[in-house]
C-alpha cells in the first residue's frame, strides 16, 4: 500500500520575488476508510433500486459527501475559523485582547450571513495564540501524522528545530573582565545548537483539519496539522509538506479507538503572471538596478587614485604559508623589509613583524608548521636621474626562523631572504634557509638544553650587506649549516601613470620597464626580435626593388662562395 501514498513529507524551500500575498493554495482532504466505502456501497445499492425516490438519495449523498471530503482554496494569512473558534468567540466575555475582539466581530458577521464557507479545514495565522502553542509532536514531527513509517529527521530539520530566538534583554559583557576559557576545544552538540545557529524571523501559517467523527466536530483533540507555510522578508518560502505536483496524495492517520485514514492533496493554484506583466516587472527591476548602480558610482566618484608623475606604486599582499624541515618544534618567524635607494614608504607603514608560534605536524615524512600569517606592504619608487644604465634595486624581505623551548628560551633555526617580485601577479616562493654553525659538543649541548646559538648582527649579511662598498664579498671561513625552507604566497600590484599614458604608450612603457628592472630582460628580447623582423622586412623590400637578373646573379655567387 505504500506505493499508493506520497511518503516524502519533508520541507521544500522556494525563492520568489513576487509578494507572498499572491500565493493561493488548494487543500483537499478525503476519508478513505470503511465509513466512506460503506457510503459508496449504499449509494450503489440505492441507485440499483428504482423504487427509491430521488429526494432521499440526494439527501443521503449530500450528507455523506460533506463529511467525507472537502476542498478549499486558502490565501496567505487568510483566517478560516473552526467550529471550536466559532463557539469560543461568540461570547464577548472571553475576548481579552484586541485580536480576540476582532475575531468576535467577524464571527458575529459570519453568523448573520450564511455561516462559514469551510467545514473541516481551518487556519491558524501568525497572530493567533494557537500558532505558538500547538502540540510539539505536530509541529516538529509532522511525518508521524502524515505517515506511519518512522523516518529520521534531516540535518537541516534538526538545526531548524533547535533555533534559538534572540533575547532582547541580554546584558552586554564587560570586556575588562578576563575570560577563563576563551576557546572551547570540545563543543557539545547542545552548545553547537545554542550558539552556532542563526535565526531569521519568519511568519508562519498553519492549515489545520478537524478530522473528528461526523456530529462530533469542534473538539481540540481531533485537530490535525495538514500544512505549514513559513516565509521571511527576503522572498524565501518554506513548505511542509511540499506540493503534490501530480504525485500521490499524503496519508493522515487519526488516533483513538477508530483509526481512520484521510487523503491529503496540496496544490499551488496561484494566478500565473501574464507575459506583458512579466516584461514590465523585469524592466522595472532593470531600472532599479541601474539607478542603484548610478548611486554607488556617485558615492565612489570618477577620479581613480593615481600616484604622482614619475612615481611607481608597489603594493604587495603576502602570506607566510608554512615552514618545514627544521630541527625543533614551536616555530615562529621574525621578518623585516629593507628599502633600497629611491624607495620610500608611508609614515605609518610597519616594516617588520612576528608570526605566532606554531607546532609542527607530520606531512609526507616532513615536519611542517602551517602559519598562514598575512601581511601587507606598500612602497613608492622615484628615480632622481633617469639613465639607461641605471637599474634600480627591488625591496628585500629578510626573515629569521626561531624555535621556542618549554622554558621560553629561543633558538635560531635559519636565515633567509625573499626579493620582491618584479612582475605583478601571484607568486608562490619557497626560500631555503641556513644558519651559522659552530662545531663542538659544548655548542650542541648548549643549543639543546639552554637554547641560544650563533646569530647574525646584521640580517642583510644573508644577501649582500647594505654597508658593503667593494666589488667582491668574501665569506671564506664562515661555517654555515643548511636547514629547512619557508613558503610564501605573494600578490603584487604595480601602478604608475606611465602605464596608462595613451599618447606615448609604447615608448613610455618600454622606458619604465627598463628603468625599474622588472622587464629589462623581456624588453631586451622583444627589442631584438623587433629589430630582426624590421631588418628582414627591409631586405625583402630591397630584393623586390632590384632587377630579376641581378638577383639571380647574386644568388649564384652566394652558392659558389659557399661551395
Amino acid at each position: 500500500m505504500a506505493d499508493f501514498w506520497n511518503t516524502d513529507t519533508g520541507e521544500a524551500v522556494y525563492r520568489s520575488r513576487d509578494a507572498v500575498k499572491n500565493l493561493r493554495i488548494k487543500v483537499r482532504i478525503e476519508r478513505v476508510t470503511s465509513t466512506a466505502a460503506l457510503s459508496q456501497h449504499l449509494q450503489k445499492e440505492f441507485l440499483s433500486q428504482k423504487n427509491r425516490g430521488a429526494i432521499e438519495l440526494e439527501t443521503l449523498t449530500q450528507g455523506q459527501t460533506g463529511d467525507n471530503e472537502e476542498e478549499l482554496e486558502v490565501g496567505w494569512q487568510e483566517k478560516l475559523f473552526s467550529k471550536f473558534e466559532m463557539e469560543l468567540y461568540q461570547d464577548e466575555a472571553v475576548c481579552q485582547t484586541p485580536l480576540d475582539r476582532q475575531y468576535h466581530t467577524e464571527v458575529k458577521a459570519l453568523n448573520r450571513a450564511r455561516g462559514r464557507k469551510n467545514h473541516r479545514i481551518f487556519t491558524y495565522t501568525d497572530h493567533d495564540r494557537y500558532t505558538n502553542y500547538l502540540p510539539f509532536q505536530q509541529l516538529q514531527n509532522p511525518t508521524d501524522i502524515l505517515t506511519t513509517t518512522k523516518s529520521s529527521p534531516t540535518f537541516l530539520a534538526e538545526r531548524m528545530a533547535s533555533i534559538r530566538h534572540r533575547r532582547q534583554d541580554r546584558r552586554t559583557m564587560d570586556c575588562t573582565i578576563p575570560v577563563s576559557k576563551i576557546i572551547n576545544w570540545e563543543p557539545t552538540e547542545e552548545f553547537v545548537k545554542n550558539s552556532h545557529v542563526v535565526h531569521n524571523s519568519m511568519q508562519t501559517m498553519h492549515i489545520m483539519g478537524d478530522l473528528g467523527p461526523p456530529g462530533r466536530l469542534g473538539q481540540t483533540e481531533n485537530e490535525y496539522l495538514l500544512f505549514t507555510l513559513k516565509t521571511d522578508g527576503s522572498g524565501t518560502v518554506v513548505l511542509k509538506p511540499d506540493f503534490n505536483k501530480g504525485r500521490e496524495p499524503y496519508r493522515i492517520v487519526t488516533e483513538g479507538d477508530k483509526r481512520e485514514v484521510w487523503r491529503l492533496t496540496v496544490e499551488n493554484v496561484s494566478t500565473a503572471m501574464k507575459p506583458d506583466e512579466k516584461d514590465m516587472e523585469q524592466n522595472m527591476y532593470k531600472d532599479l538596478y541601474v539607478s542603484h548602480k548610478e548611486y554607488l558610482n556617485s558615492l565612489v566618484g570618477q577620479d581613480f587614485e593615481m600616484p604622482p608623475l614619475g612615481v611607481l606604486r608597489y603594493v604587495m599582499n603576502g602570506e607566510i604559508v608554512s615552514a618545514q624541515g627544521f630541527e625543533y618544534d614551536n616555530l615562529y618567524i621574525h621578518f623585516l623589509m629593507e628599502l633600497p635607494n629611491n624607495w620610500s614608504s608611508l609614515p605609518f607603514q610597519s616594516l617588520s613583524g612576528v608570526t605566532q608560534a606554531c607546532r609542527t605536524k607530520t606531512l609526507r615524512k616532513e615536519n611542517v608548521a602551517f602559519f598562514s600569517f598575512p601581511f601587507s606592504f606598500e612602497a613608492f619608487y622615484m628615480s632622481e636621474k633617469e639613465s639607461e644604465e641605471s637599474v634600480p634595486q627591488w625591496p628585500v624581505l629578510y626573515f629569521k626562523v626561531l624555535s621556542l623551548t618549554s622554558w621560553q628560551r629561543y633558538r635560531t633555526e635559519g636565515y633567509g631572504y625573499v626579493l620582491f617580485p618584479a612582475i605583478p601577479g601571484k607568486h608562490k616562493i619557497t626560500c631555503h634557509t641556513w644558519r651559522p654553525f659552530q662545531t663542538g659538543t659544548v655548542s650542541a649541548l648548549r643549543r639543546f638544553f639552554i637554547g641560544g646559538s650563533p646569530e647574525l648582527e646584521d640580517h642583510s649579511y644573508v644577501r649582500v650587506p647594505g654597508t658593503f662598498k667593494g666589488e667582491r664579498l668574501s665569506r671564506f671561513g664562515f661555517s654555515t649549516e643548511t636547514t629547512g625552507s619557508v613558503t610564501f604566497n605573494l600578490h603584487c600590484i604595480q601602478q604608475a601613470r606611465s602605464f596608462v599614458d595613451a599618447t606615448m604608450l609604447k615608448k613610455r612603457r618600454q622606458k619604465v620597464f627598463d628603468q625599474l628592472g622588472g622587464f629589462s630582460q623581456q624588453g631586451a628580447v622583444c627589442t631584438i626580435l623587433e629589430a630582426f623582423h624590421n631588418a628582414r622586412r627591409k631586405m625583402q623590400e630591397a630584393r623586390e626593388s632590384l632587377p630579376r637578373d641581378l638577383i639571380n646573379a647574386t644568388s649564384q655567387l652566394q652558392m659558389e662562395s659557399s661551395t
